[in-house]
């Protein structure tokens, strides 16, 4: 029953993202180190290809096995997605390669019974390469659902907020892959980022600026690289980056083989010696909305895994910068991420930000609630978050932020800044929240967010989005505290 080391250890994430509740981005970076570069990539592109097309896997699977997908037990629902994804999406895979190795999953997951089954329908599907599970759908929401392995509920609500064309753009940048981009860590601005850019393009790598955040650097890739790695199989040397606010994130995202990618030995060298950090354009850019100053006293109220927190610490050096987070293992990742970036103005607290604050009233010039949300926005990222979502569940986290923003209110100093973020699209998370926000805190006024690369909304507030800017898809809105609150008044007294 032989089995190759990286569809075995695909099986296996997928099989802890169905069965666990567990993240595929966690999970393939824990594979780092077990698997040769060639086998970490094709391992990359199996998982990710598999999530971010799985209604249309399924659609074709029933098609040619004539039953519900759902009743089949899930090592064959798991061994046939790899298969047909490999026949149909990855063109230099031999297809005797995918069907007998699906075969073998099944029989190594003591199924043997099953394994007929699973040979005769990718058998099947070999003869048939061109069917179209979305051929005889007439609905144009069900279609699209199909063809970009998204829940039609969701479509459906995108759809009322921002019209057909644009749900449909959205849902298909969603299964794309994701730039892979980095910072400069508080480390590397004590010496000279201008060196390691310099020794970075010596090595071969390709650097672009971003247009989005300053001093954000993506990786390029020329497009005969992009086209011979998808046929290769090679997860396009983009894996998930970390700092999705879904996973529990490392500061290394998975790298893929080192010849797909010119200087990445160099990369992975500078981020292991906490010069560089792996983290999402449009994250970076809140740390930078936030403004920070020397000798700011800042708060990040909801600061897991770090991210942020450390690069408004490199921004502001002589600023005391608050991490806060609820628990303890997250709390941990933090101050391991300041240690190793030299973010030394970074403290780590443990709270409960749906609870009254433990600080002093109006302590703080620099708020930062970047809220727990549904991560719509980090669906190129975190493919499986779109399976785990329900419309309850979306309404219950805008309660949620509503009261973490709230709370965080009462800290802000006269003439200090609160600024809201999510890594949501839904106006429910974000324009539904700020808006409950000011008529209910009149000791707030909304400060217009100023960027250069054409983010900002009539309202002020600053957004991104996968398909238009290439990034996650982010919400941020600040506002400056003009006077004191009442209660705090009261309390004074």
């Amino acid at each position: 029953m032989k089995v190759s080391p990286a569809r075995r250890a695909a099986f296996e994430i997928l099989r802890r993202v169905e069965a666990e509740g567990a993240y595929s981005s966690a999970l393939l970076a824990a594979t780092n180190d077990e698997l040769n570069p060639n086998d970490r990539a094709l391992t990359h592109e199996l998982v990710l290809g598999v999530l971010r097309n799985r209604l249309w896997l399924d659609r074709t699977i029933e098609h040619f096995t004539s039953r519900q997908f759902e009743k089949l037990d899930l090592p064959v629902a798991l061994a046939l997605r790899l298969g047909v994804y490999q026949l149909r999406f990855l063109t230099r895979i031999p297809q005797s390669a995918a069907v007998n190795e699906s075969v073998n999953l099944v029989r190594a997951a003591r199924l043997k019974s099953a394994s007929s089954l699973t040979n005769a329908v990718l058998r099947g599907v070999t003869r048939d390469l061109e069917y179209d599970p979305t051929a005889n759908v007439d609905g144009e929401l069900e279609r699209l659902a199909i063809e970009t392995s998204h829940p039609q509920w969701l479509l459906q609500r995108w759809k009322s907020q921002f019209g057909f064309e644009e749900t449909a753009a959205l849902a298909r940048a969603n299964n794309e892959p994701a730039a892979l981009v980095f910072r400069f860590t508080a480390k590397a601005f004590r010496g000279s980022p201008e060196k390691i850019i310099d020794e970075l393009r010596a090595a071969g790598a390709e650097l672009i600026e971003s247009r989005i955040a300053p001093g954000a650097w993506r990786i390029g890739r020329s497009e005969s690289t992009e086209r011979a790695g998808r046929d290769a199989g090679d997860p396009q040397a983009r894996p998930p980056q970390r700092g999705c606010r879904a996973g529990d994130p490392g500061s290394m995202p998975a790298l893929p083989n080192g010849a797909a990618h010119a200087g990445m030995s160099a990369l992975q060298k500078l981020c292991a010696e906490g010069l560089i950090y792996f983290q999402d354009e449009a994250s970076q850019l809140v740390a930078h909305l936030v403004g920070a100053r020397d000798r700011d006293c800042v708060l990040d109220v909801c600061g897991a895994p770090g991210s942020k927190s450390t690069l408004i610490g490199a921004l502001a050096p002589s600023a005391t910068v608050i991490s806060g987070e609820l628990y303890e293992h997250r709390a941990r990742t933090i101050e391991a991420f300041a240690k190793q970036q030299g973010a030394n103005n970074v403290r780590v607290m443990i709270h409960d930000a749906t609870r009254e604050l433990p600080f002093p009233p109006a302590s703080f010039d620099r708020v930062l609630v970047d809220a727990p949300c549904s991560g719509t926005g980090t669906l190129r990222h975190n493919p499986e978050i779109r399976w785990r979502l329900s419309e309850s569940a979306i309404a219950q986290l805008a309660e949620k932020q509503k009261q973490i923003l709230k709370n965080a209110a009462a800290v802000v100093r006269v003439g200090g800044r609160l600024v809201y973020s999510t890594c949501s699209i839904e106006q429910d998370e974000n324009e539904a929240v700020i808006s409950d926000f000011l008529k209910e805190n009149r000791a707030f006024a909304r400060v217009r967010l100023d960027n250069a690369a054409g983010l900002i909304t009539a309202d002020g507030a600053a957004r991104t989005w996968p398909h238009r800017d290439d990034v996650e898809g982010f919400f941020v809105a600040a506002f400056e505290r003009t006077e004191q609150f009442q209660f705090a008044v009261k309390s004074a007294s």
